[in-house]
């Protein structure tokens, strides 16, 4: 893809020799970037976000992700063109399963604040030309958010960032760290973090992603910790019971695994998603019991940080089924009662809508017996919440007949996937929450195949949502996770562990070019499921009824014929949508950014990039008045990925003058 000239600026070389300062700042511009009018929900004195900003990682606090631009139609989005591209460089410590930043850029009064691989950069964000940069002395910036708080009357907007468990504040305006936040703009926390923080009023609001598992608020002034949240309970406190044989002592997981939280503004209530407990994913034999407060939503009192109400997905989870997104908020019309809801979309196939002032299901949730796990030593619940609306989103059993044929894909494809289940021994499926089965050690194999996998599902791309036509949007995956549970070397910490014919990690894919290669990490776009396709969707919920209003193929194959190419793919990264009845998206491994109308989800438009864009896009207004959609463009299709460095960047899409 070509891109527009690069404006002159300072050369990745000279960041790097400038890098022995603690904390530096390089300018290329002199450039004065104040907020031209305060965000929504920061504080009673200030209006609402103004329509051209993107002031924060889901635009708004309830998370709708939805602008209210609309310079860009469903009849002129096929006209946008590449406007700029900005490099980020290439993340050396980037892994996990997109290989490379997820970062989604904020912008305030036509300047957009981006996590580059070494450095927080300011963009002029009509022309991509860099005003400064920052580069933290403790290592690469979170790749996942910042965020922008719009100053008190007497001091100026700030920029927050969290770079390990660095907690980073800088003035808006120049870059230079922010005066009296910390130890020269650093306040160190107890614990790292990955994401964004959310800011409401004058609070900082961080999860940890490093144990212990819990929420802190800090003051966005002086960095002072206001209050903390811990999601794992102490003796004495309630769900202390669902812990058995105080398995609750030293768990090293319950960390709040998602990008982002969400807060209802107006009751001062504050949404976390936790992941599942540990140590290890799928072997709970030494925590008997439901274990709360694992893979819960939890509504905090976002002044205090005291628990209001919980609502467990997954009791005792075995199978990694973290909540590794916020619920997104809306307000709909339900029997003709405006109703005040949460949809949190999750990697077990299944959204929970529920009533966010009280926790409630609007639509039931029924506990429904689930089979029981035959490792030994394990406790598993009798039953699971099971939403009744909507439907699932996702894949959730499984069935001989669902292993792709020739007809579907390729006879090489098709009869790699058969030989793996013959070699699995066949596969056991008794709906999503079917227990790993357990090999005894000597026996002949014998093989759970889990739908949803362990990635989902939906995973932490998280929702948007469209609050005139009460939809909300994910995208989902239809992918397996297959294996056993077997015994451990004597010895070991946990007696088990999950394996499988590919090995502990693999997962039920074929990879085209090198067909063994059964991790997203190692296989990237070349990586094809075994399960007919699609293989991924974008999906429209209608809150107000519970019903899927559409659900489309999300991602195409472009190595197999014209007429089978539409599978629908793997993919990572979440949608927006824009009040003119768009919604875009990237987050598939194929290498596009697409856009699709909101009220039928049929596809408008499709540029392909240089690298897959694992990252929620933004769209905004320049100061120029015009309508961009920028994402960041940095996933790697393999390990061995020959893209040439420089590729990753942030890229900006417009229409033509």
């Amino acid at each position: 893809m070509s891109s527009t000239p690069e404006p002159e600026r300072t050369k990745l070389s000279d960041l790097a020799s400038a890098a022995s300062s603690p904390h530096t700042v390089l300018r290329s511009t002199p450039y004065i970037a104040l907020a031209a009018a305060a965000l929504l929900g920061l504080c009673p004195a200030q209006a609402q976000t103004p329509a051209g900003d993107w002031p924060m990682y889901n635009r708004d606090l309830a998370g709708t992700r939805h602008s209210p631009l609309t310079q860009i139609t469903p009849e002129n989005v096929a006209g946008l063109r590449q406007a700029w591209s900005y490099p980020i460089g290439r993340d050396a410590t980037a892994g996990g399963l997109t290989g490379g930043s997820e970062f989604t850029p904020v912008v305030v009064d036509g300047v957009m604040y981006v996590a580059a691989a070494d450095r927080i950069v300011a963009l002029d964000a009509d022309t991509g030309e860099e005003l400064w940069a920052y580069l933290p002395r403790s290592g690469p910036p979170s790749r996942r958010g910042v965020a922008y708080w719009a100053g008190d009357g007497t001091r100026p907007a700030r920029v927050f960032f969290t770079s390990g468990r660095s907690l980073i504040g800088l003035e808006a305006d120049s870059g230079v760290p922010a005066r009296g936040f910390g130890d020269g703009g650093v306040e160190i926390m107890p614990v790292v973090y990955n994401a964004a923080p959310l800011v409401y009023e004058n609070l900082l609001i961080v999860g940890s992603n490093s144990a212990p598992g819990s929420v802190r608020a800090f003051d966005a002034v002086s960095a002072r910790e206001i209050w903390e949240y811990r999601s794992t309970p102490q003796a004495g406190e309630e769900g202390i019971e669902t812990w058995e044989n105080e398995s609750w002592v030293g768990q090293p997981n319950l960390l709040h695994w998602a990008f982002s939280m969400t807060l209802d503004a107006e009751r001062g209530l504050l949404y976390t998603a936790f992941e599942s407990p540990g140590p290890y994913d799928y072997y709970g034999g030494d925590r008997p019991g439901d274990n709360l407060f694992g893979n819960s939503i939890i509504a905090l009192d976002a002044s205090t940080g005291q628990r209001q109400w919980y609502f467990q997905t997954v009791h005792h989870d075995i199978w990694d089924y973290d909540l590794p997104a916020p619920p997104g908020l809306l307000d709909v019309v339900i029997n003709g009662e405006p109703t005040p809801i949460l949809a949190q979309a999750a990697k077990t196939g299944f959204m929970y809508i529920l009533n966010r002032a009280t926790g409630e299901p609007v639509f039931g949730i029924e506990e429904t017996p689930v089979p029981a796990s035959d490792v030994p030593g394990e406790w598993t619940s009798p039953t699971q919440p099971i939403p009744v609306k909507p439907p699932p989103l996702a894949k959730v059993s499984y069935s001989p007949e669902d292993i792709v044929t020739a007809e579907d894909t390729t006879e090489a494809h098709a009869r790699y996937c058969h030989e793996f289940a013959a070699r699995s021994g066949g596969f056991h499926n008794e709906g999503p929450f079917t227990p790993y089965i357990y090999r005894a050690p000597g026996a002949p194999p014998r093989s759970t195949l889990l739908f949803p996998g362990s990635i989902g599902g939906a995973n932490w791309g998280g929702t948007a949502s469209d609050p005139s036509l009460g939809y909300v949007f994910v995208n989902t995956m239809d992918e397996a996770s297959p294996g056993w549970i077997q015994a451990r070397a004597p010895g070991s910490e946990l007696p088990f562990r999950r394996n499988s014919i590919g090995g502990p990690t693999s997962r039920f894919w074929w990879a085209e070019g090198d067909p063994e290669v059964g991790n997203i990490v190692g296989g990237g776009e070349r990586a094809w499921p075994c399960n007919k396709p699609p293989w991924g969707h974008l999906v429209a919920v209608n809150a107000a009824t519970g019903d899927i209003a559409w659900k489309v193929p999300l991602g195409l194959t472009e190595q197999l014929p014209e007429n089978k190419q539409l599978t629908g793919r793997l993919n990572m990264g979440g949608p927006i949508t824009t009040a003119s009845a768009l919604v875009f998206i990237g987050a598939t491994n194929d290498r596009r950014l697409r856009a699709f109308d909101s009220r039928t989800g049929r596809e408008l438009w499709v540029t392909r990039l240089d690298m897959s864009a694992h990252a929620v896009p933004v769209t905004y207004a320049g100061r120029s008045g015009k309508q961009y959609v920028a994402v960041m463009a940095a996933g790697a299709s393999a390990i061995d990925d020959p893209t040439p460095p420089g590729a990753e960047a942030v890229v900006a899409f417009a229409l033509p003058d």
